[in-house]
């Protein structure tokens, strides 16, 4: 059985290029960019202290993050400044499909929902289980 589901986000026209917007899955908050000749999706949260990447300045492929400047991959998900390190956010495979961006999620991921804004991640999430 598959344990991931394609969901239907947004029309591409909501998301400006070279920039993000955040979608929330249930109580897990997602970053979703338009590069121009594609999307990419990764965890809202930097890893360092837990900033709102869909707010950073986006820079090739990647992601500053607007409160500390840490600067994240939106392809792999790795820190790349300061210093390099594995692999630290979840990314999520988008593609595009009638003018709509979809993202590949977890079959246990559901609709948008309130976030749950309790609790500011101080080291990498933990990945969503499918």
């Amino acid at each position: 059985m598959n344990k991931s589901r394609w969901i239907r986000i947004t029309a591409t026209g909501n998301i400006p290029l070279r920039e993000g917007r955040v979608v929330r899955l249930g109580t897990h908050e997602v970053a979703v960019f338009n590069l121009g000749d594609r999307f990419l999706a990764i965890d809202n949260r930097c890893p360092h202290e837990g900033g709102p990447l869909c707010d950073g300045i986006v820079a090739g492929a990647s992601v500053v993050c607007p409160l500390h400047a840490w600067k994240i991959s939106l392809e792999t998900g790795a820190v790349e400044r300061p210093g390099a390190a594995a692999p630290c956010l979840r990314t999520y495979p988008a593609r595009v499909e009638d003018g709509v961006v979809l993202l590949e999620v977890p079959r246990s991921v559901s609709r948008p929902a309130a976030p749950d804004c309790s609790t500011t991640a101080t080291s990498c999430p933990q990945p969503l289980r499918g």
